[in-house]
């Protein structure tokens, strides 16, 4: 294993979960407001794979570290959120700022639909997208924690 291979494989990762919730969105899930979160992270673990292979820094690879680490953060956040075990954003659950609206405006056929973000709409093995987003982010946290050490390694060697 080297290093360029470990960055690949995390910042690649992040390409796999985007390209995943975008298929998800495609196939009729639409996202919510926490899910959009979840996103920024791993677009921004995808950059910073980008440049940590052109410029060989111990930064970087912690960075990808970090972003991994956000966006699984907030997986686990949003999981919470789901499961009922703490409060999310008033903006996307319970009611989410809906009681404004008629009932015509609820059941409209036309129109934005409504995603709250306490509401599992998918789940595989009793996880739900959060779930695996942060398990698989945590993963690629490892993944980009692995590739500092190959980082700190081979500038050892040559410095």
């Amino acid at each position: 294993m080297t290093r360029n291979l470990m960055i690949l494989l995390a910042a690649g990762g992040s390409v796999a979960l985007l390209a995943g919730a975008f298929l998800f969105q495609a196939l009729g899930y639409p996202p919510c407001a926490m899910c959009l979160w979840q996103r920024w992270p791993h677009v921004a673990a995808i950059i910073i794979g980008a440049v940590a292979l052109r410029f060989p820094w111990l930064v970087w690879p912690v960075f990808g570290a970090v972003a991994a680490a956000t966006t699984g953060g907030l997986g686990v956040y949003h999981t919470g959120v789901e499961r009922g075990w703490w409060q999310g954003p008033t903006s996307c659950t319970g009611n989410g700022g809906l009681s404004g609206l008629s009932g015509s405006d609820l059941l409209a056929i036309t129109g934005p639909r409504v995603v709250m973000c306490d509401q599992v709409s998918w789940e595989f093995l009793t996880l739900s997208m959060a779930s695996w987003n942060a398990i698989l982010s945590f993963g690629l946290m490892a993944l980009w924690l692995v590739s500092a050490v190959w980082t700190v390694k081979d500038s050892s060697l040559t410095g």
